[in-house]
């Protein structure tokens, strides 16, 4: 029998280094749980921010105590964008070490980092992919075949990396192009997929094989990993939406409980205008590109659950209003019964009760998230943003019934959709545009 519910937090991640969040969301199948608590509750947390120009994306680790900040520069007009990875110590936040500017071809968009088993960090920005050291220096660069922005990799169990170029609808077919880790040259020629797709990748791996989950233009699409080639499923592709106007596109999945779990509405406008331009983000002049514009179609924000065997779709509109739109994906806590939903345009997040055959609505909070969350499960306790007059705050809200355990402001005057990374102490890694911050509960 296959065993669809496996917790990254509790494997081994084979490709990986051996460290508790070597990659985005804590695994391939971005579950984005971790270990322990924050016991965040009747805890004033104590915030450090450092604000600068820099687009901050993600943090990952190494080392125990080892970690690292990727990002790019948000030059969406002017200078030429490039990209950087920084080491940091994690109590006071000083660079450690910084890499050279590493070039993006002219593509300004976030990309992502991962720690790799041979001890490398791996790097994908805009069009170009970087092999760097432990101390930053530039080891191996790869121009990518494909000139579009890609925005995530993941390593496979062979160490092999993969990754995807963005696009929208009516804006072709997207390729996953895959990489030998220790020189980057193509294993392969450029994957085509059906569809064009503009979320994550996420992969699972069971004694069925290993699988790409890629979240298309209209369907779910999966890739099965050979060992030199990939290989359409078509045995699955689950339908999530039709090309009629009234929903967007899906960001990334989180595959749990023998499921994959994604929002729609995700093309908002500021994406549309980002991924309209080539090279994607580059205008030439300054352009507002605010999360918070109307949604381009009516629909309401939708969470999809789709069973990884048999296809079986189940969705839920939480919230009332029209509009709905969200730049991060959702992230389904089994161990709870709960998975987190939100709407950021309009301003809301949901727990999903998920103990029944149907899903329906356990709590509902006025929030306003916008990002990638953490889960400690053993605690009950979920960190995530809220955006509210004008500054960016970290909530600890309780998986159970969403009360509100903790909150503090950022001084960060943007919220996107980036990550969050849990540290060592008692504490949470934020990172967004113009503002990085670590908040300790310690």
């Amino acid at each position: 029998m296959t065993n669809f519910n496996m917790i990254d937090r509790n494997e081994n991640l084979p490709g990986y280094f051996s460290s508790s969040w070597p990659v985005e969301c804590g695994g391939n199948r971005r579950q984005k749980s971790y270990q322990g608590s924050l016991n965040a509750k009747g805890s004033y947390p104590k915030v450090q921010t450092l604000s600068s120009d820099k687009w901050n994306v993600m943090v990952i680790k190494r080392e125990k105590g080892e970690y690292f900040l990727g990002g790019t520069m948000p030059y969406f007009f002017g200078p030429e964008p490039y990209g950087w990875l920084q080491k940091f110590n994690p109590i006071s936040l000083e660079t450690l070490a910084e890499s050279p500017k590493l070039p993006c071809g002219g593509h300004v968009w976030c990309g992502a980092i991962a720690a790799h088993q041979n001890g490398n960090i791996i790097k994908v920005n805009g069009n170009f992919m970087h092999s760097l050291s432990a101390n930053c220096e530039l080891l191996e660069e790869k121009k990518l075949p494909k000139d579009r922005a890609h925005n995530g990799l993941l390593v496979l169990s062979d160490g092999s990396i993969v990754t995807k170029d963005c696009r929208l609808e009516n804006q072709g077919n997207s390729f996953i192009t895959r990489l030998n880790p220790d020189t980057l040259e193509l294993i392969d020629e450029p994957f085509p997929l059906p569809e064009g797709s503009m979320g994550r990748i996420a992969s699972e791996l069971n004694n069925l094989g290993e699988f790409i989950y890629v979240p298309g233009i209209e369907k779910i699409l999966k890739i099965k990993v050979n060992k030199t080639s990939l290989e359409l499923d078509e045995s699955w592709a689950p339908k999530y939406r039709s090309i009629n106007g009234s929903q967007g596109l899906a960001w990334d999945g989180c595959i749990s409980d023998g499921n994959i779990w994604i929002m729609d509405n995700g093309d908002i406008q500021s994406v549309r205008d980002i991924y309209g331009e080539e090279p994607n983000g580059r205008f030439d002049e300054f352009k507002s590109l605010s999360w918070r514009s109307p949604a381009p179609w009516k629909g309401k924000q939708r969470l999809i659950k789709i069973d990884l065997l048999t296809e079986e779709l189940d969705f839920i509109e939480p919230f009332q209003k029209e509009g709905g739109g969200i730049i991060a994906p959702p992230v389904n806590i089994p161990e709870s019964k709960i998975c987190i939903a939100w709407d950021s345009i309009n301003g809301s997040i949901a727990g999903i009760d998920t103990s029944q055959n149907s899903l329906k609505v356990s709590w509902l909070k006025n929030f306003r998230p916008t990002m990638q969350p953490v889960v400690f499960p053993e605690s009950n306790e979920l960190v995530i943003n809220h955006y509210e007059n004008g500054e960016d705050h970290i909530i600890v809200l309780d998986l159970t019934n969403g009360e509100l355990l903790s909150k503090v402001g950022l001084d960060s005057r943007l919220a996107n959709g980036m990550f969050l990374t849990p540290g060592d102490n008692r504490d949470i890694f934020y990172c967004s545009t113009g503002a990085f911050s670590r908040i300790s509960w310690s």
